[in-house]
């Protein structure tokens, strides 16, 4: 807000000073706005949706910041003064902050103390900040963020995540990328670690009934090459909104719990394809090792490549969750280079 005003009876020749402003006469007052963006309030709805609590710490006066807080979507039912958070020692920070969605008048190392406080929560803290004002902020926040437009201080604070696109869906397309990154990178583990520990097992048991090698060691490579060229598709692979709710973490445990219940499940296929081959087609000596490693080496494959579609979710026949078309084109890839193989070595 600017006041505007004109002094009367001024001389022709005159050099202005401190003393001529006095006895002026009020024009009006010139009022900028700067609106949010139109996609602000469906962006912070959203971020809300996946688990993201999204908190106004300005400089700006209550007034200013509540207007503008409740026209993007954010609770302004509690808020605190940058004067109350002084008086407040670091534990009552600490239970305010889970209530509190707008913080106004608050100056530079309050913010410092806002942010930590979240931390101290459990909280993980990201902080887009501009201004010179907001580089402790950026600098005690998990995540730095900043605009390509920010005052250098800010820019070299947030050395994080600099945005050339100045929209908050920008970062709900981050946040959302990222987990989905995760929970892809999760399902690629756990394949690949229960398929190698299932592998392991299947060849120790088919070695013990039969006197030659149940795979070479080519077999061995050319198989795990074309095992994870089905795999190759899982980071571009679909994910539920479920899934996205929430962050994921990769913990050790889970992954752990995973192998050990899937790497002996998926051995069972393979020694079940070894009963068939020992005891029905009575494939058990030497002469018979080619035909052995063959189908074996076949059906290890395809048997891997299918059981992608099996494990990349909780629910595998949900229409609602459909796998992409790149993790189907590289899965029955594998398929058909296996069985061209085949074709060759006939």
């Amino acid at each position: 807000m600017i006041a505007v005003a004109r002094k009367n009876n001024v001389p022709t020749e005159h050099e202005f000073g401190v003393e001529d402003e006095s006895d002026l006469v009020l024009i009006g007052f010139i009022g900028f706005l700067d609106p949010p963006k139109e996609s602000a309030k469906p962006t912070i709805e959203s971020l809300n949706r996946h688990g993201v609590k999204v908190v106004v710490i300005t400089g700006d006066s209550l007034g200013v910041a509540k207007k503008v807080s409740s026209k993007v979507g954010i609770d302004t039912e509690i808020t605190y003064m940058g004067d109350e958070v002084e008086a407040m020692s670091d534990e009552e920070l600490r239970d305010a902050v889970d209530h509190c969605h707008l913080f106004a008048k608050i100056s530079p190392d309050q913010k410092q103390r806002i942010v930590k406080a979240f931390q101290d929560k459990g909280h993980t803290v990201g902080f887009l900040g501009d201004g010179i004002n907001d580089a402790l902020a950026l600098k005690q926040a998990n995540v730095g963020i900043s605009v390509d437009s920010a005052v250098d201080i800010a820019k070299e604070s947030a050395f994080d995540i600099i945005l050339l696109k100045k929209d908050l869906t920008v970062l709900e397309e981050g946040i959302l990328e990222g987990r989905k990154t995760i929970v892809n990178m999760i399902k690629y583990l756990e394949m690949a670690v229960s398929g190698n520990v299932g592998n392991m097992i299947s060849v120790l048991v088919a070695s013990l009934f039969v006197p030659f090698l149940p795979l070479l060691p080519v077999h061995i490579l050319v198989q795990n090459l074309l095992s994870d060229l089905a795999q190759t598709g899982i980071p571009f692979d679909n994910v539920t909104e479920k899934e996205l709710e929430k962050p994921r973490k990769l913990e050790s445990k889970s992954l752990v719990k995973f192998m050990k219940l899937f790497g002996p499940l998926s051995s069972i296929f393979d020694i079940a394809c070894f009963v068939v081959l020992y005891a029905v087609f009575d494939v058990r000596t030497l002469e018979h090792a080619t035909l052995f490693q063959t189908f074996w080496f076949a059906f290890g494959i395809i048997s891997q490549s299918l059981i992608i579609f099996v494990i990349r979710t909780k629910r595998p026949f949900s229409l609602g969750n459909l796998p992409s078309g790149v993790l189907v084109f590289v899965s029955f890839l594998a398929i058909a280079i296996t069985l061209l193989c085949l074709l060759q070595h006939h």
